[in-house]
């Protein structure tokens, strides 16, 4: 039996490339129905830190026939930071969220000898579906359609912070209480240490988010990098299959992943598209009173009295990213163009984050 891999893949790139032999040899004796079976790999195009493979395995002979399709997720070659690039991890919460109402691929197997492949991986199902990356949704048949998508990518994501960690066995998976306290501390500290020169706003904002950390503290399960191109769609339904691209994820606030998620509706991020500009009413997107308003009543909440201090952390968290880089680009090469715009970012995005917390720099 053949497959035909996703057009979304290629041949992998060659300082990925995986030793198939070694690789076919594991999957025979740790993931059922790869035994006696040829392996075809391709890598997923993209900018994944973690290198990501599509694995088409077919038997080769044999009264029952038959033929999978599964992805391989592994640590990138070379020398990582300990707690970077922690495939282990993601498999971890996958396999814990594998009986909960959270969408989530099947997670197999976890190889951590980094003798097979090169480095340390996991594998699971391949879930076919539609990833939508403008969060514009063009491909989308409809104002009903793109209605009925944001509702269940807030249903996958309101499922998430409705987990209990200890009962799935991620009770130690991050630090319980104060996450909002440390990521500020966090981010500031990075931005001290990055910092090329005075910008009030910037100062104004590190310092109203210091002082002004809401009282109230959650923690649950948070994703990181929820976004809606993370999340894979039924082919032909608008329905979320499986959140994917755990890497970020850890205990914390679960308002801070609602607040990234928002964030497409202030900015237009390289990368991820932006809702900025775009005409919700007509598209059927639903606005960001709308996505809160039903994240709220998903997860019983009345309203959320912080919204723009979280909202304004988001952008601060940013702001202080673009800073490192901006940073690191003038060490290279001062007259970068790359340089010039990180910089001019710095300032933008913590005006922004100001104006929505209502300071004043």
């Amino acid at each position: 039996m053949s497959l035909v891999p996703p057009s979304s893949t290629r041949p992998p790139r060659d300082a990925h490339r995986l030793d198939e032999a070694a690789l076919t040899r594991w999957l025979a004796t740790h993931v059922e129905g790869c035994e006696d079976a040829t392996v075809t790999v391709r890598q997923f195009k993209g900018g994944q830190s973690n290198p990501t493979y599509w694995l088409g395995v077919a038997s080769r002979e044999g009264s029952a026939p038959h033929a999978l399709e599964l992805v391989l997720r592994k640590k990138p070659p070379g020398d990582l930071l300990p707690s970077a690039h922690a495939v282990e991890r993601e498999y971890r919460i996958l396999r814990a969220l594998a009986d909960t109402d959270v969408p989530v691929p099947p997670a197999l197997a976890l190889c951590e000898d980094g003798a097979v492949v090169g480095t340390p991986f996991f594998v699971m199902r391949y879930v076919p579906g539609r990833i939508f990356w403008d969060p514009g949704l063009p491909e989308a048949s409809g104002p009903e359609e793109r209605r009925a998508i944001y509702g269940d990518f807030i249903r996958a994501l309101a499922a998430l912070h409705q987990v209990d960690p200890a009962a799935v066995g991620l009770g130690d998976y991050g630090k319980v209480g104060g996450f909002i306290a440390r990521q500020v501390q966090r981010w500031s500290k990075q931005y001290e240490a990055s910092r090329t020169g005075e910008v009030r706003s910037m100062d104004a904002l590190m310092a109203w988010l210091g002082a002004n950390v809401p009282a109230r503290d959650e923690t649950t399960i948070i994703h990181g990098d929820c976004r809606i191109d993370n999340v894979i769609f039924a082919p032909d339904a608008p329905q979320a299959l499986a959140l994917i691209d755990w890497e970020l994820s850890t205990l914390g606030h679960p308002i801070s992943d609602l607040a990234y998620v928002c964030m497409g509706y202030h900015l237009n991020l390289p990368g991820r598209g932006s809702l900025v500009g775009v005409d919700l009413a007509a598209a059927g997107i639903p606005s960001e009173d709308e996505f809160v308003q039903t994240y709220c009543r998903l997860t019983g909440r009345d309203g959320i009295d912080d919204w723009p201090y979280f909202m304004a952390f988001g952008i601060f968290r940013l702001a202080a990213i673009a800073q490192g880089v901006y940073k690191r680009s003038l060490q290279g090469n001062a007259s970068s163009e790359d340089a010039g715009m990180y910089g001019a970012a710095v300032g933008i995005l913590s005006e922004l984050g100001c104006r929505i917390a209502g300071v004043r720099a």
